[in-house]
């Protein structure tokens, strides 16, 4: 059996699910949409309110900037890396044993940190607690796949993909208000109260989305075979994310596209600071409050849903009715002209001359651009690849959460270095080169697709 019929062969069985998660009434699919994202800017909220903890815990635990640093590095590896597991899982044993298992093990992580007596326990514990807060990022978007047809999925994949996003940049919001005038701890105790009201949510209000089939009679009665099945079952999903990034250019290009941009985002918890601190003398909720420019970009992008589905229904008006999945990736199109614009505004505007609302203007273009390429990038694998769709959003988490891991740790030490305004401009350069791909693919993806071991029909 050749390797895409093997691909292949979990397509077919995936073909009828779903149904009778899209005979829910609209009011239910919204209610589930809205507590799956709302896990979605927890967990991403609670990998960036440690930031503003790393004052008190230098002072306490004796340690460095750089050690305090790991605590976000590894709480985002931990995000990335959880996604392979149960996000392909998800397609084949259902999406509400996972959304449940692993916030139960999210709030969990949450108790080591205030009872820690040492840095090293801080650390270890935020990656575990990102290992299962990440599971239930990718399988949001296999949520969604699940509960709306492709006509409908574009509203709904806004609100999802803004969440992953707008939860970084208000994390140093909120920790900045709780760690200038509460102890340190006082993070957690938030994040367990959040943590706790969600699981609630989601035990009442959100049920399986994902049909999986029944056991044929004749397996149900070689309970050997149906375990060795099982497990070449689990191991061929496990390995799935991998596939798509080895065999599939698209998915491997726009995730190294999505990398850098959270990357940069991930970079800027220390940047900020520093750049404001520095220059216009802010405190610490102070310097929080200039995240909000991000948090306003996005804000901005998040409601032109309505622009690119009528963009997206006039091209496939023009192709005879038929839709393509190239016809999601308008919004990435323009995000990609914003994004560079925006990084370049904002370093060659931090100057102590230049009033502080100048460059938080910048970074609204920033924030504003990243989330229309988000979204056309994160709407495009869900087309792309229907009957994967769990699977290439966790490839996309593995590779940006990669990403977002590494470039804290030199993030400050280049600033420092290179100055303000180069050092952002290399972040700039960086997107400005991965700006053509999705022009690349939406005037080539049909062929690529037509090639493809797992991608939907040309």
């Amino acid at each position: 059996m050749s390797s895409k019929e093997t691909i292949g062969k979990g397509r077919d069985s995936a073909t009828p699910e779903a149904s009778c998660s899209r005979d829910m009434s609209t009011l239910q699919k919204w209610v589930i949409v809205c507590i799956v994202s709302t896990g979605s800017l927890c967990v991403t909220c609670a990998s960036s309110m440690y930031t503003t903890t790393y004052p008190q815990l230098i002072d306490e635990f004796h340690t460095t900037n750089l050690v305090a640093t790991l605590g976000l590095s590894t709480f985002v590896l931990g995000i990335g890396t959880g996604p392979l597991l149960t996000g392909p899982l998800s397609e084949h044993y259902g999406r509400r044993p996972i959304y449940l298992i692993s916030w139960t093990f999210f709030m969990m992580w949450d108790v080591p940190p205030v009872v820690a007596r040492n840095i090293e326990t801080v650390i270890l514990a935020r990656f575990f607690q990102g290992f299962a807060g990440g599971r239930f990022l990718s399988v949001a978007g296999g949520t969604v796949g699940d509960l709306f047809s492709p006509e409908e999925i574009q509203a709904p994949m806004v609100l999802v993909s803004s969440a992953p996003f707008i939860g970084p940049t208000l994390g140093p919001v909120i920790g900045g208000f709780i760690n200038y005038y509460a102890y340190w701890k006082w993070t957690y105790y938030f994040l367990i109260i959040w943590s706790v009201v969600l699981w609630v949510l989601l035990w009442f209000f959100a049920p399986e989305t994902r049909t999986r089939k029944r056991q044929s009679s004749s397996a149900a009665g070689r309970p050997q075979q149906a375990s060795r099945r099982s497990l070449s079952l689990a191991f061929r999903v496990l390995i799935r994310p991998f596939q798509l990034l080895v065999f599939e250019p698209m998915c491997l290009c726009l995730d190294l596209y999505s990398a850098i941009l959270l990357g940069t985002l991930y970079l800027f918890f220390g940047a900020f600071p520093l750049v404001f601190e520095t220059n216009h003398g802010m405190n610490l909720w102070q310097a929080g409050l200039t995240f909000l420019g991000i948090i306003v970009g996005m804000f901005l992008a998040a409601p032109s849903n309505p622009v690119w589905a009528m963009i997206r229904k006039r091209l496939v008006s023009e192709n005879n009715g038929i839709s393509e999945p190239e016809y999601r990736l308008p919004p990435a199109l323009l995000g990609g002209i914003l994004v560079p614009m925006g990084l370049f505004w904002f370093g060659w505007t931090c100057y102590p001359s230049v009033h502080w609302i100048v460059p938080v203007v910048g970074s609204a273009l920033f924030g504003c651009g990243m989330l229309l390429v988000f979204t056309g990038i994160f709407t495009f694998l869900v087309d792309a690849y229907p009957d994967y769709a769990a699977s290439a959003l966790a490839a996309n988490a593995f590779v940006r959460c990669s990403f977002a891991a590494a470039f804290p740790l030199f993030g400050n030490q280049m600033y420092e270095k290179l100055g303000y305004q180069w050092a952002t401009s290399i972040l700039a350069f960086l997107a400005l080169l991965m700006m053509p791909l999705p022009w690349v693919f939406y005037r080539y993806g049909k062929w690529l697709r037509g090639k493809s071991r797992s991608a939907t029909a040309a």
